[in-house]
C-alpha cells in the first residue's frame, strides 16, 4: 500500500490503527502460548517469546501497510535506522510483561504514529479484555474516585499513595492510561517514570479526551517523547 496523506482524522489512520488489533487477535492463540518462555533482561524485567514475535509482526504490517518508517519498539530500540522524516511508529508489544508471563489478563499493545514529527493516531489496546481505545473514539467520562499508581515503587510513590484515599496498582501503563482517559480513575500518576514507548499514546490519548497531562511536573503540549530515557506522568481526568 502507498503512504496516504496523515492527518488526525483520516479514516486510512485509523484502519492502520485497527489492522494492528486485527493482527494481535490472529497471533493471540500463539502469544499467549509463548507467555512463560520468560528470559531476564539486563535490568531484571522480564521479556517473552511473544513480545519479540509480535513486536516484529507490528513492525513488518506497519512497512508494508506505510512503506519506510523508523519504528520505535520496546525490544528493538537502537537496532533500526533512523528515519529523519516521514513515517515513525513508537510501539510497546507487550505493555506490562511481568502481569503477562504471570497468567494475568490486564497486559496491552500501545501503538503511536507520527508523521514529519506530527501525531496522527495512537491506539492502547487490551487483548485478552477485549478493550480498546483509540484516535477517533468518542469517550463519555465514567465518576470515579480512584487513583491509579504505577507500580515501579518509590518513597514518593509511598506517600502518595497513603493519602490517596481509593487507589490502585494494575501493573500495565496500557490498561492505567485507559482508565484514566474514560474516567475509571480520577486520576493516574507515576512518580517513577516510564519510557516513551509506555507512555507516549496513552498521552496523546489523554490530551485528545481533554484530560490535564503533566510530564515531568510540566504541563504537555502533545510534543515527542523521545526513546531512551524516563518520564514522570501525572494524568487527571
Amino acid at each position: 500500500m502507498s503512504p496516504f496523506p496523515p492527518a488526525a482524522t483520516n479514516g486510512a489512520v485509523r484502519a492502520t490503527l485497527l489492522s494492528v488489533c486485527d493482527l494481535i487477535d490472529s497471533r493471540l492463540d500463539d502469544l499467549l502460548s509463548q507467555r512463560f518462555h520468560v528470559a531476564w533482561k539486563r535490568d531484571g524485567s522480564p521479556v517473552t517469546d511473544a513480545d519479540l514475535a509480535i513486536e516484529s509482526a507490528i513492525h513488518s504490517h506497519l512497512r508494508e501497510r506505510l512503506g519506510e518508517i523508523d519504528f520505535v519498539g520496546e525490544e528493538s530500540h537502537g537496532a533500526q535506522p533512523t528515519v529523519t522524516a516521514g513515517w515513525r511508529a513508537v510501539v510497546d508489544p507487550i505493555d506490562g510483561t511481568e502481569n503477562f508471563c504471570s497468567g494475568l489478563k490486564i497486559w496491552g499493545t500501545s501503538v503511536s504514529l507520527w508523521y514529519d514529527a506530527r501525531h496522527v493516531g495512537s491506539m492502547l489496546y487490551a487483548p485478552e479484555l477485549g478493550e480498546r481505545l483509540m484516535t477517533g473514539d468518542t469517550v463519555t467520562p465514567i465518576e470515579s474516585r480512584i487513583t491509579g499508581f504505577s507500580s515501579s515503587l518509590s518513597d514518593d510513590l509511598a506517600s502518595q499513595l497513603v493519602t490517596a484515599g481509593e487507589a490502585r496498582m494494575l501493573g500495565c501503563a496500557v490498561y492505567n492510561l485507559m482508565n484514566v482517559i474514560r474516567g475509571s480513575f480520577q486520576r493516574f500518576v507515576n512518580p517513577v517514570g516510564a519510557y516513551s514507548w509506555d507512555l507516549l499514546a496513552g498521552v496523546q490519548l489523554a490530551l485528545e479526551q481533554g484530560c490535564n497531562v503533566e510530564v515531568d511536573g510540566k504541563p504537555y503540549g502533545g510534543e515527542y517523547l523521545e526513546p531512551g530515557r524516563r518520564y514522570r506522568v501525572d494524568i487527571r481526568r
